[in-house]
């Protein structure tokens, strides 16, 4: 199932003040979006003069246009299109090869962004800060988020925190550029929460043996770090229906090559 869009839900909320929607905090409402923390949601409320204490469906006419006009400029909805989204999400578990595969793209088809992602977490060897990661602390991701400076963002393996800096995912659609996000389980949902067009592709791996040699023959994790993301990947696996498609990542090139085709075929 889907994940409707802020609009669509406070269009349910007006349309039926007595819905679970129209019951809805507008604090509840705020915080629910992926990019709004509890200091964002209090200085968007001071912003549109709206109560903490109101509910969605008791909203007056100005509080309704206010929050309508505020949610438009910032997460705008998208209008059909011709062909897929240009959004574009590429996730799956743990040492499946997302990287891997996502460079390849990159490298094949120069035209299809890249998204770069935030991260608290340390470089790894041959790791190039702004090309691989943008590597922050926790002060700054702190920062990230209550400025609403990221799309999406999660704590991956109970560890280190990622996130996906908006404006430059909102600079290249706005540019016509096709854009990639490698990201998540828990960012791709973030991600099909705020933008519903997005097209979700979950990368496979060919056999749960070889997922499990792919991670141990990396070396970059110990004994008990490797166990528990192990234990993420079989949830994450578990996730595949809730994506557009799934691609099977038992060669790099092919699989790059069957995602890119995904995003450039048209509608059904």
């Amino acid at each position: 199932m889907r994940v409707i869009s802020p609009q669509t839900l406070l269009r349910r909320a007006l349309a039926d003040p007595e819905s679970p929607a129209g019951a809805m905090r507008v604090t509840e409402f705020l915080t629910s979006i992926p990019a709004v923390g509890e200091g964002k949601r209090d200085r968007i409320l001071h912003e549109l003069a709206i109560s903490p204490v109101k509910k969605l469906g008791g909203l007056g006419a100005r509080q309704r246009r206010s929050l309508q006009e505020f949610l438009d400029e910032r997460w705008p909805e998208q209008g059909p299109r011709g062909g897929r989204s240009r959004l574009v999400v590429l996730a799956g578990p743990t040492a499946v090869g997302k990287g891997t595969v996502a460079a390849e793209i990159k490298a094949r088809n120069p035209e299809i962004h890249l998204s770069v992602s935030a991260t608290t977490r340390p470089a790894r060897p041959g790791e190039t800060e702004g090309e691989h990661y943008f590597f922050v602390d926790d002060a700054e991701f702190d920062r990230l988020i209550a400025d609403g400076e990221l799309l999406e963002h999660a704590t991956v393996h109970n560890q280190y925190r990622y996130g996906t800096p908006r404006r430059p995912i909102i600079d290249a659609l706005s540019a016509g550029s096709t854009v990639l996000l490698e990201i998540d389980l828990q960012g791709a949902r973030q991600v099909r929460a705020a933008e519903p067009s997005a097209t979700l592709v979950f990368l496979l791996p060919p056999s749960w043996d070889e997922l499990v040699h792919r991670l141990v023959g990396r070396g970059t994790e110990g004994p008990d770090e490797r166990a528990r993301r192990l234990r993420t990947a079989k949830v994450e696996l578990a996730s595949q229906n809730e994506f557009d498609f799934r691609v099977v990542n038992e060669d790099v090139a092919s699989a790059a090559q069957e995602v890119v085709e995904l995003v450039r075929a048209p509608a059904l």
